[in-house]
């Protein structure tokens, strides 16, 4: 299956949203369930440290439990500030801890969907009009390329026009 990234954020979305609650953000569940993301687990103390001591604070006497606590709990206000449900929303909005769905690649979300939702997908970019890249789906012409080759096909006839088409479709397209 072939989901943009947009869809597959949104799926992701709506499953993970079930899990949470009032006191649990998706980090915290995700390092207790060590699922998605891994959530605060995924790092190790000193980069939790450097990741979230400028949100939470640093301490010599508390515990890395305790310390996720304190995440969990900025995190949930964070989300309550910025009128989010889930924590990956707020954190693309803010400095923190994580970039939210911005930190994950294509190949991230394609993981997370066969670990959340149990589906086999492959993630890929698109453009803001939902149009999955070249390579992967379809072929889109700019209107200038399109009026080009119709004056050209006007002037030398069919078969010009269809080996200008293949010469453009065999073309390798940048990302979008």
């Amino acid at each position: 299956m072939l989901w943009g990234r947009g869809e597959a954020v949104a799926r992701l979305r709506e499953a993970l949203l079930t899990l949470t609650d009032g006191e649990h953000s998706i980090c915290q569940i995700a390092s207790e369930r060590g699922i998605f993301c891994r959530g605060f687990r995924r790092w190790n103390a000193s980069e939790f440290d450097e990741r979230w001591r400028s949100a939470i604070g640093r301490s010599t006497h508390l515990s890395r439990a305790q310390m996720e606590e304190f995440a969990n709990l900025w995190q949930l206000s964070e989300q309550v500030r910025q009128h989010v449900s889930l924590a990956c929303d707020a954190a693309a909005n803010r400095l923190g801890g994580c970039r939210g769905w911005g930190e994950f690649s294509n190949a991230d979300l394609s993981r997370f969907c066969a670990d959340v939702l149990g589906l086999s997908v492959q993630v890929v970019e698109t453009d803001n009009s939902g149009v999955l890249p070249v390579a992967e789906q379809t072929i889109r012409l700019h209107p200038e390329t399109v009026s080009r080759f119709a004056g050209e096909a006007r002037a030398v006839g069919k078969s010009r026009l269809s080996r200008s088409v293949a010469e453009v479709a065999s073309t390798r397209v940048p990302e979008l």
